[in-house]
């Protein structure tokens, strides 16, 4: 099979598309012939050589990828036979040989998929979709709030502004780009802005005409969250997931007190270590889009062999919604 290969922790370029041997299912174990593989901003962080959150690093030689959907075609000697030539979709872990032709996966860890939902909206929704889910579990959104957030076509970002939408709540979204901003109207915000312009808060400011943000919903963090802090009226809430910027919102005690804000964080422990664990959020989130409730975006496929420049794209912020390897 061809694989990425990294053999080093360093840039883009590390990683390399190699032919290596078809991996063989252990028992518990099932192999996928991988259709669509998720790349993930985690995956350029542990690429890079940096923790991967809670979790060391994965030792090198490696295959990265975390989110795999494709057609089972080995089972172990343990697993039932009739997962062979069923289409699914599987987590596989932080570092776990996604990027591939062939992946090995835990039965566990599989979901069968429905005819109606492609391949590359399930890898989105298998790792970012209950991500997403998890936030909007911890958010508890309502139909009087307005709901502000950032990289809002991003995958996740936009997947919460369809939600905001859906119960009847006010989505603001922040985007980068024109493009991107046109993107984020077509997903249901009637309130668009693009941070890349000076002044972008007091666009915000004057689109709302009155109104308060009562949720901003950050994955952003640096200048970019403290923004969008500075936006939420009295009361409100702040809940962040990520710092893609590179550090977390500056914020101190005052913050919170002077405006009586609550500020909490979606993801890590909270999120791992949540009553149901986080297949129910994996259930619940492939639900949701064979529903057609959500529909997560689909950036650009990238051919396997171009996971350098997929890499690349994803961190130097030049996507819209889920970048996905396609074997």
């Amino acid at each position: 099979m061809h694989a990425i290969l990294q053999r080093e922790f360093g840039p883009a370029e590390t990683l390399r598309y190699e032919q290596l041997p078809d991996p063989s299912p252990a028992p518990h174990q099932v192999r996928i012939a991988v259709a669509a593989a998720g790349i993930h901003l985690l995956d350029t962080t542990i690429r890079k050589g940096a923790s991967g959150g809670p979790f060391p690093l994965p030792a090198l030689p490696m295959t990265p990828g975390r989110e795999v959907a494709g057609v089972v075609d080995a089972v172990g000697s343990d697993v039932d036979t009739s997962w062979r030539g069923k289409r699914v979709v599987a987590h596989l872990g932080q570092a776990s040989g996604g990027y591939a032709e062939l992946a090995l996966a835990n039965v566990e860890a599989l979901h069968e998929l429905p005819d109606g939902l492609a391949d590359d909206a399930a890898v989105a929704m298998i790792g970012t979709g209950r991500t997403t889910m998890g936030i909007l579990e911890t958010a508890a959104l309502t139909a009087d709030d307005v709901v502000l957030v950032t990289a809002a076509a991003g995958g996740i970002g936009s997947l919460l502004v369809q939600e905001a939408r859906a119960i009847g709540a006010e989505p603001v979204g922040v985007a980068g780009g024109p493009a991107k901003v046109e993107q984020v109207r077509r997903l249901g915000a009637e309130i668009a802005v693009d941070y890349t312009e000076p002044g972008w808060p007091d666009a915000v400011r004057s689109a709302l005409d009155g109104r308060e943000v009562t949720v901003a919903l950050d994955g952003i963090g640096g200048a970019l969250g403290r923004a969008a802090l500075e936006l939420i009226g009295v009361g409100g809430r702040l809940l962040m997931f990520g710092w893609a910027s590179g550090e977390p919102i500056a914020l101190n005690a005052m913050d919170i007190f002077a405006r009586g804000l609550t500020v909490g964080v979606a993801v890590g422990p909270k999120l791992l270590s949540r009553p149901g664990g986080l297949r129910e959020l994996e259930t619940r989130s492939l639900e949701a889009a064979a529903t057609g409730r959500l529909v997560p975006l689909i950036g650009q496929a990238f051919p396997l062999a171009k996971a350098a420049e997929a890499h690349t794209a994803l961190e130097t912020r030049a996507t819209m919604g889920k970048t996905v390897l396609k074997p």
